[in-house]
């Protein structure tokens, strides 16, 4: 049995929090560079913001409905989810987090599952003050499909408990079938097309017919539907298979210097995230974009990538290597909307037999610089930073709207009065 716990409106969400004067007032939050609308809270969307939508596009309607907007905050939304999660890991005996402000709790062999849920919610509330949803049920899809539910239906309270299967019937017969998990919009024309137009018709489907005309993605969903667990539930995530990196600058820039510090600098956060995957790379690529809306000069985009002598986490071989690949693509006069960083080739251990040939050993006392730097920066952002980042970085993202880091720098802390 799976319970799906999901927060209300998450970036929107932590940006009221901290900020009492605007309960019961339109929020929404901003995309990098303030680009789109990732987040609304429910008086957002009563005003008709469109979720995705452009900020340009609704700009005006916001500011006659006198919306408040934020630019992305993800120090302080990483830390509130951290803050969730390790809330739910204290009281449910497994936990399998699905995204920052998503987990599956496993709740098998607990009596009174609504109550429990209902626990969940408080308990969650109490430590952090953000409101979550709860959709129980016997499969992922169905316990995704309790929790859509609980958020769109004040009367349940929040909670939506899917044990029985005439409940399970009901529900899925009220809702579209593009509420399902995992069908997306053209999916769900196709299968609009055939005649199965809400969840219960999909799950009503005949296997074989899905499997010939779909995928067995798609049946796997309906075995779900029926009460079928496919999906396993996962406490440890997938080791990555490739990592990446990349950013749109906050204006664009032909300057090579500032475009080699934002390489620098996502090459410097990819490396960070593989040692924390306990992972080595012996691949390294980088590209660049132009913007391909732009009418006064040609698109162009173009990748490079590099095979290492060895499986490698050190920054320092990660940041050479992409700047090599920058070197190798860079276009004088042309101004770069995007660039970026991926890494590939994952090894569990940096070691491989080197040739005569080999141009880059390892270096010493790689582990132990590693080692001191991680702890560091994760104590705050940048305490040590390559040179190759740069110190001002004009060509940072755009974040006009951006609220202060309430709960990871010290001299934003509130204070009480």
């Amino acid at each position: 049995m799976y319970a799906l716990i999901d927060v209300n409106s998450f970036y929107a969400s932590c940006e009221t929090l901290w900020r009492p004067d605007l309960l019961n007032k339109p929020v929404v939050v901003l995309s990098n560079n303030d680009g789109c609308i990732i987040s609304r809270s429910a008086e957002a969307k009563k005003l008709g913001v469109t979720m995705g939508a452009p900020y340009f596009q609704q700009k005006a309607l916001m500011e006659r409905a006198g919306v408040v907007v934020f630019s992305s905050n993800y120090a302080l939304y990483g830390d509130m989810s951290q803050r969730v999660m390790t809330t739910l890991e204290a009281i449910c005996p497994r936990v399998d987090i699905y995204s920052i402000d998503e987990a599956f709790a496993d709740v098998s062999g607990i009596g009174e599952l609504e109550t429990f849920g209902r626990y969940i919610r408080d308990r969650v509330y109490q430590c952090t003050r953000l409101t979550v949803g709860v959709g129980i049920a016997p499969t992922k899809t169905l316990a995704k499909l309790a929790n859509h539910a609980a958020k769109t239906w004040t009367k349940t309270g929040g909670v939506v408990d899917l044990s029985n299967p005439l409940r399970q019937r009901k529900l899925m017969a009220l809702l579209p079938v593009s509420k399902v998990w995992g069908v997306g919009r053209r999916l769900s024309a196709r299968l609009n097309a055939m005649g199965i137009e809400n969840a219960l018709q999909l799950a009503q489907s005949d296997i074989g017919f899905i499997r010939k005309n779909f995928s067995v993605v798609l049946e796997r969903t309906v075995r779900e539907l029926r009460g079928e667990s496919c999906l396993a539930f996962e406490e440890v995530p997938a080791t990555k298979q490739e990592i990446i990196s990349s950013r749109s600058f906050g204006q664009k820039v032909s300057d090579y210097q500032q475009v080699r510090e934002g390489i620098c600098t996502w090459a410097a956060r990819a490396a960070e995230k593989l040692r924390a995957e306990r992972q080595y790379c012996r691949y390294v690529s980088a590209f660049l974009k132009t913007s391909p809306h732009d009418d006064h000069e040609p698109y162009y985009s173009n990748r490079a990538g590099i095979a290492l002598s060895t499986p490698t986490h050190d920054t320092r071989d990660i940041i050479a290597a992409a700047i090599r690949c920058l070197e190798s693509i860079w276009r004088e006069g042309l101004h770069y909307q995007k660039a970026g960083v991926m890494l590939g080739d994952f090894f569990s251990q940096g070691v491989a037999q080197l040739t005569l040939f080999d141009a880059y050993a390892p270096k010493a006392n790689s582990e132990a610089l590693m080692n001191v730097m991680d702890p560091l920066n994760k104590q705050g952002k940048n305490r040590l930073w390559f040179a190759g980042q740069g110190v001002r970085q004009e060509w940072g993202m755009k974040r006009e709207y951006l609220s202060p880091a309430w709960t990871t720098r010290l001299s934003d802390v509130p204070v009480c009065r």
